[in-house]
C-alpha cells in the first residue's frame, strides 16, 4: 500500500472516526484504525462493536492499493503533530506502516487487517432524512438530561421517534425530562429507537450546523447515520422507554411568564450558595416563592444566604417550591427564546418549562422537599 494525501484533508477523516476508537480493550484490534487505499480513495474505519465509524477520503493519490490496521491513538497523535504538508503513507517489506512528511519519518507496527471488524450491513426497517443542523440541535438540547446511572440502562440513552408527523428526541434521568420536537412531512413512517447517549455525543461531533442532509436508518437493534463522506453505525438500547406523555402534567395551578435570561442569571447567582465546601460538597436546594408579579429565589447554607427577585407575569396561585438549581439552569440554557412559561402544580409537582408560541420543546424538572 502506498498513497499521498494533504494533511488537512486526511485529518478531517481521521478526526471523524478516531473519536469512536476504544481506549483499552482485551481485543487489541478494536483499538486500531483500518486504513484501506483503493482506486483513488482511502477509507478510514474504527469499530468497537458498539459504535463503528467509516470515512471515505476521495481523490487521493493512491499508487499502490492495500489495507493496514495500526493503533488509532498513536496514529492520530503522530498525524496531528506533523506539519501542514503532503504526507506519504506506505507499508514496507517488514510490514511496518510508514508515515513520511518533510523530514519526519515514523514507523508503526501493524495488525492483521483481515481480523478487523468492518461495519455491518444493516437491514433498514425505517428511515428519515433531515438537515444536519436540525438533528444536531435536537440532540444537544436534550442529551444533558440522559442518565449516567447504569441501574436503569434504558435511561442512559435518548429516545428518537417519529410520532404524529413529528420527530421527537427525549431524554430522562429520573429527576428531569427534556423533549424536543420537529415537524416532519405528512405520513412519515413511524419508528422508535433508544440510542446510547455516549454514542450520540460522537454523532453530534460529526454533524455540522448546515442544511445538508443526514439520513437516519433504524433496524431491529442498530441505527445508521449517513452524512457527507461519513457513515456511523451504533447499537440500540433494549427495553421499554418511559411513556413520557403520561408523566408530563396536563393541569397547572400557577403559570409565570418570565424573561429567560433574567431567570437563568438569578438562579445561577443564588446557586453559588447551594454547594458548601465546608460540608463535603453537601448540596442545598434553591427555594422559589411565586407571588403576583414577581418570584423570589433564595438559597441558605452554612456559608451564607442569597436572595434574588425577578419580575414576572403571574396567573394562578401563590406557591413555594424547591429545586436542585443545576436542573433548572441546564434546561434554561437549552432554550433560545427570550421569554418562557413556567407551569407549576403544587409544591411537590414538577415544573414545566414551555415556549410561549409553539410546542417545539418541553422541559420538566422535579422539585425537592424543603425543610420546615
Amino acid at each position: 500500500m502506498k498513497f499521498v494525501c494533504e494533511k488537512g484533508k486526511f485529518l478531517i477523516g481521521l478526526n471523524s472516526v478516531s473519536r469512536s476508537s476504544v481506549g483499552r480493550t482485551t481485543t487489541p484490534i478494536l483499538e486500531g484504525i483500518l486504513i484501506n487505499a483503493k482506486k483513488g480513495n482511502v477509507v478510514l474505519t474504527t469499530n468497537d462493536l458498539d459504535i463503528g465509524m467509516e470515512y471515505n477520503i476521495e481523490n487521493v493519490g493512491v499508487s499502490e492499493e492495500g489495507k493496514a490496521v495500526v493503533d488509532c491513538r498513536m496514529f492520530g497523535d503522530i498525524i496531528r503533530k506533523l506539519p501542514d504538508e503532503l504526507i506519504t503513507f506506505s507499508v514496507n517489506d517488514k510490514n511496518l506502516f510508514v508515515i513520511e512528511c518533510g523530514g519526519s519519518v515514523y514507523k508503526l507496527s501493524t495488525m492483521n487487517a483481515d481480523e478487523f471488524p468492518t461495519l455491518p450491513n444493516i437491514d433498514i426497517e425505517s428511515k428519515i432524512s433531515l438537515s444536519q443542523g436540525a438533528l444536531k440541535e435536537m440532540i444537544k438540547k436534550t442529551i444533558f438530561a440522559v442518565s449516567i446511572e447504569e441501574n436503569r440502562p434504558i435511561f442512559t440513552g435518548c429516545l428518537i421517534e417519529v410520532q404524529d408527523d413529528n420527530l421527537n428526541v427525549v431524554a430522562v434521568d429520573g429527576f428531569r425530562l427534556a423533549l424536543r420536537k420537529l415537524p416532519m412531512a405528512p405520513n412519515v413512517e413511524k419508528f422508535s429507537a433508544v440510542i446510547p447517549g455516549k454514542y450520540l455525543n460522537e454523532i453530534v461531533k460529526n454533524l455540522q450546523d448546515i442544511d445538508e442532509v443526514v439520513n437516519v436508518g433504524i433496524s431491529k437493534n442498530q441505527a445508521l447515520f449517513e452524512l457527507n463522506n461519513c457513515k456511523i453505525v451504533t447499537r440500540l438500547l433494549e427495553g421499554d422507554f418511559l411513556n413520557y406523555n403520561n408523566v408530563i402534567p396536563k393541569e397547572r395551578e400557577t403559570r409565570i411568564k418570565v424573561n429567560k435570561n433574567a431567570l437563568q442569571s438569578a438562579i445561577e447567582r443564588a446557586s453559588i450558595f447551594s454547594i458548601s465546601a465546608a460540608e463535603k460538597e453537601k448540596k442545598y436546594p434553591i427555594k422559589i416563592y411565586v407571588s403576583l408579579g414577581s418570584i423570589i429565589i433564595s438559597c441558605t447554607s452554612q456559608i451564607g444566604d442569597a436572595k434574588e427577585e425577578v419580575l414576572v407575569e403571574t396567573t394562578g396561585k401563590e406557591l413555594e417550591i424547591g429545586f436542585n438549581p443545576k436542573y433548572l439552569i441546564d434546561a434554561l440554557k437549552a432554550v433560545e427564546d427570550d421569554e418562557v412559561y413556567l407551569d407549576f402544580g403544587s409544591s411537590i409537582s414538577p415544573c414545566i418549562i414551555r415556549p410561549i408560541v409553539d410546542e417545539k420543546y418541553t422541559y420538566m424538572v422535579l422539585p425537592v422537599r424543603l425543610k420546615e
